[in-house]
This record gives C-alpha cells, structure tokens and sequence, in this order.
C-alpha cells in the first residue's frame, strides 16, 4: 500500500509543477498594461512569482517525509494566487469587462 501513497504523491507534484508552467507561460504571453489596469501588481511581479513557485515545486517535489515539503507547498499556493485570482482579473481587463 505504500506505493499508492507514493504514486499519488508523484502525480500530485507533477500536477502542481504542470500548473506553475501554465502560470507562468500564460503571465507571459499576456500584456503589460493589463496587470496594471487590472490593479494586480505588474507583470515582472507575476513572472518572478510564478517562476520561483515552479522552481520550488519542481526542486522540492511533494510528500510528507521530504524536508523541502514547505518550498513545495509555499509554490503551489504561488501558483494557484495567480490561477485564481489574477488570471480571471487579466481575462476580464482584455475581453473589456463585463458588457452582458
């Protein structure tokens, strides 16, 4: 039965880092004025925090008896800022917002 801990463990660190690349390469590829008119921060700001998130969770991986466990998790929550919150912002910001 440990290998299921294990082989869970495993698909959720390679999920987590699948988000942070996700994070990052969409931050990228979006305008400059956007994260400004969206009033989050500027787009270096969310380049460097998504990276760093990826990095720690692609160095530190996930699981309970890992000693990087908290770089891992300190990058998922990162990432996941940015997916929640930031990206529906920058979304709404370039589509004009919301004329129904």
């Amino acid at each position: 039965m440990a290998w299921i801990a294990a082989w869970i463990e495993l698909v959720i660190s390679w999920a987590g880092t699948l988000a942070g690349v996700f994070a990052f390469v969409h931050a990228l590829t979006q305008r400059s004025d956007a994260f400004t008119a969206a009033d989050r921060k500027t787009k270096p700001f969310w380049l460097g925090i998504t990276a760093a998130g990826t990095v720690a969770m692609g160095l530190f991986g996930f699981g309970t008896h890992r000693p990087g466990t908290l770089f891992w998790l300190a990058g998922i929550v990162a990432v996941l800022v940015y997916i929640v919150d930031v990206r529906p912002k920058l979304i709404e910001v370039q589509r004009g917002g919301k004329n129904w």
